[in-house]
């Protein structure tokens, strides 16, 4: 039973927004891998929401241009997301291994100029590679729009269809030695835990969601699409490239009664309708609430009431603020029963009187407490105790 037309198009939208929401913040951090994450999740859901509103109750091959840029980004994304994924267990995988290696600022650009290959250059490569295994120019399907067409023969399960499943075996790698290496050292981070401010549990058991969640999906849903993609469809020898590209500028259009009516087809469509919004919404609902983002969030709230002219009300200390005194000050002039004293911590640099800019390819000092969302260090840590565990970890990697 398909869902009626607004709903598909509702979810698109949602999910076209909200993984764009975190984008800002981790995009100044350079994380490569969830950036690519959200862009390719985020610009297939409004590439589905424009095909699923252009094309209800038709056909017509309106925007020919437009259908062949789509048809082949949707297929590109369709690798770019388990690529993304696995750029992301793979930084979470350096950090829970990490031990006292000092990363200097070369090796963290190398390490982005990695992931920006994996999460971009496979699919890429992919959407190139396609060509040679597509039959004609693309599909349209009524309710669902342009549609990428693969002709059925060996070699387009070697360019195109593997790879969602090889990058899904290599994260269950990286994701499984993720887990043991946190089973591991156990101990130490609920130490860490405890001790730090800017490590809570939330954090901690997204991090190990992220990594069940890779090892449970990924792998059986490549699989069930490569295998519903295919099934009942007739395996064609690769002739030539002539036989494979005969008429290729044929665009075939599906009235929606003809592609409901097989089982089969219709599953393999919606899957691969529905698979992008719910990785949206999925993404958002794991990252999207963090003590991070509300904080943007709220900013961006005041930033807007302060724009409608809205101030919001400035919240009274509840300690009595002591009356000024003319003249000279005495000594201990702010010395009364009902104030305290001044102190303000604050995290003291290597340096006295500098300041470190946050870069997210400095060299850090203390891993015990990066955030690993937002890897600051924490401003509530003694001095004396980040020297004495500047021993244990000495990098600061941005992750989340």
């Amino acid at each position: 039973m398909v869902d009626p037309y607004p709903l598909f198009s509702v979810f698109s939208f949602i999910g076209f927004v909200v993984a764009l929401i975190p984008l800002p913040w981790h995009f100044q951090a350079w994380n490569a891998g969830t950036c690519c994450y959200m862009i390719w999740v985020s610009l297939s859901c409004l590439i589905e929401f424009v095909n699923s509103v252009v094309w209800h109750g038709n056909a017509i091959n309106w925007a020919p241009v437009w259908c062949d840029i789509s048809s082949k980004f949707l297929l590109g994304a369709g690798v770019g997301i388990p690529a993304s994924s696995l750029c992301i267990i793979r930084r979470l995988y350096n950090i829970a291994t990490v031990q006292s290696v000092s990363i200097t600022r070369q090796d963290k650009r190398r390490a982005l100029i990695t992931d920006l290959c994996i999460a971009i250059g496979i699919p890429v490569l992919v959407m190139i590679l396609h060509y040679v295994v597509q039959g004609h120019r693309f599909d349209i399907l009524e309710d669902v729009g342009c549609f990428p067409t693969i002709y059925n023969t060996l070699a387009a399960y070697f360019i195109v269809f593997m790879w969602p499943v090889l990058l899904g075996c290599i994260s269950f790698i990286y994701s499984a030695l993720t887990l043991r290496a946190f089973y591991k050292r156990r101990l130490q981070f609920s130490e860490f835990i405890t001790s730090s401010t800017s490590l809570n549990v939330s954090r901690y058991l997204r991090l190990m969601m992220l990594a069940v969640i890779e090892m449970m999906c990924t792998i059986p849903i490549g699989i069930y699409s490569m295998y519903i993609s295919t099934q009942g469809v007739q395996l064609f020898p690769y002739i030539s490239w002539a036989n494979v590209h005969y008429q290729f500028s044929y665009v075939e259009q599906v009235p929606s009664v003809i592609w409901q009516s097989d089982p089969s087809y219709l599953v393999s469509v919606e899957l691969t309708h529905w698979l992008f919004p719910i990785c949206a919404i999925l993404f958002f609902a794991l990252f999207g609430f963090a003590g991070e983002a509300q904080k943007n969030y709220r900013a961006v709230f005041f930033w807007t009431a302060n724009r409608v002219g809205y101030a919001p009300p400035v919240k009274k200390s509840p300690f009595p603020i002591p009356p000024r005194r003319n003249g000279p000050m005495q000594p201990n002039a702010l010395t009364s029963v009902g104030s305290l004293p001044v102190y303000v911590a604050s995290y003291s640099p290597s340096t006295p009187g500098q300041k470190h800019r946050p870069d997210s390819l400095m060299s850090s000092t203390v891993a015990g407490d990066i955030d690993l969302e937002k890897a600051e260090p924490s401003p509530y840590l003694p001095e004396y105790e980040a020297e004495n565990r500047v021993q244990n970890f000495d990098e600061k990697v941005d992750i989340f």
